[in-house]
């Protein structure tokens, strides 16, 4: 073994020196959840943004992403507005968020409320959710076109639209529909998509527009029919679902002869006041989610346009979105007095 020279003696000191200033100066380590995280569903249970909010917290806990845990908690109450205001409350609290669906825009244009996205803060775009227009298997229609053609022979309000809530996506969608084909519709609003899904099997409601996660166990099943999905591009995925069709299978609604389009958002807020620190911890975590195999699998399942945005590219998206549908709900007579 050699003798370390001087030389190499005060060379090998100054280094260790350096070392230990390094990591006296060092920055104080990025800041995570130091008490469980409250991850607030403005919706019932069963819809879509439950099963995302659900799926998001099994995959943090499978793949042990967060030291903390994550509760999911749903608070429907007046179209969502519970869950919004709860989250627009907690000013400056990093252990509350929550998923939104586009009643982010729907319900304060429609109740009133006090409240506006803007008044959270945007983490990230986690996709773009579609809808489809679903008929029982038992029903003598096999094309968009067919039922529509049957709604308008049955004349004005004799079909029954099943949807989640009133005056939000469902329904906007419904007279969007209407309005585009010169039918008319009774529409029924339930709490969630899971319970439309399963009235529309039960045949208590001729139609509905859930998403496709809503009623996927169903069409497996081959009790409810698709006739169109509301896009203007056929959803991507090519494995077959039923025994005879994948979702790639399914029509455009304008290539049905219905033309009529929309697309909804599956994002993650956080309360406002909160740190840059603490918003890009979420942002991570939530890319860690999107890099599972988990994650991509339920894209699949649930066919969604894996649409991801965050900073000042999701901030102009909600903003076009939220003029968007202003008009929609203006044009549907549902802004609030």
């Amino acid at each position: 073994m050699k003798h370390l020279t001087r030389k190499h003696w005060m060379a090998c000191a100054m280094s260790a020196v350096a070392s230990l200033g390094l990591l006296s100066t060092a920055p104080a380590a990025a800041w995570e959840p130091t008490k469980p995280v409250e991850f607030v569903v403005p919706a019932g249970t069963g819809g879509g943004a439950d099963q995302m909010a659900r799926l998001i917290q099994g995959i943090i806990v499978k793949h042990k992403l967060m030291k903390e845990s994550m509760i999911v908690v749903n608070k429907s109450g007046g179209a969502g507005a519970e869950g919004f205001l709860d989250v627009k409350e907690a000013k400056g609290n990093p252990h509350k968020i929550i998923i939104t669906l586009s009643n982010l825009f729907t319900t304060p244009m429609a109740t009133g409320v006090p409240f506006n996205w803007k008044d959270m803060t945007p983490v990230a775009m986690m996709a773009l959710d579609q809808f489809v227009l679903w008929t029982n298997a038992e029903a003598p229609y096999k094309t968009a076109a067919e039922y529509i053609a049957a709604t308008k022979a049955a004349g004005p309000s004799k079909m029954k639209m099943g949807g989640t809530g009133s005056k939000q996506e469902d329904q906007i969608l419904t007279v969007g529909l209407e309005k585009a084909t010169g039918t008319k519709f009774i529409y029924i609003p339930f709490k969630g998509g899971g319970e439309v899904a399963v009235q529309l099997v039960g045949k208590h409601v001729d139609s509905s527009v859930n998403n496709p996660i809503e009623a996927v166990a169903q069409w497996r099943a081959g009790k409810l029919r698709a006739l169109c999905v509301f896009d203007d591009e056929r959803m991507p995925y090519k494995t077959k679902v039923t025994d005879t069709q994948s979702w790639y299978d399914i029509p455009t609604c304008k290539e049905a002869g219905v033309p009529t389009d929309y697309v909804m958002l599956r994002g993650i807020f956080m309360a406002p006041g909160v740190t840059k620190d603490q918003t890009a911890y979420y942002l991570d975590l939530l890319n860690k989610v999107r890099a599972t195999p988990d994650w991509k699998e339920y894209m699949e399942k649930g066919a969604f346009n894996p649409s991801f945005k965050s900073g000042d590219d999701f901030v102009k998206w909600l903003t076009e979105a939220e003029k968007a549908h202003r008009t929609l709900m203006q044009e549907a007579g549902f802004l609030a007095k």
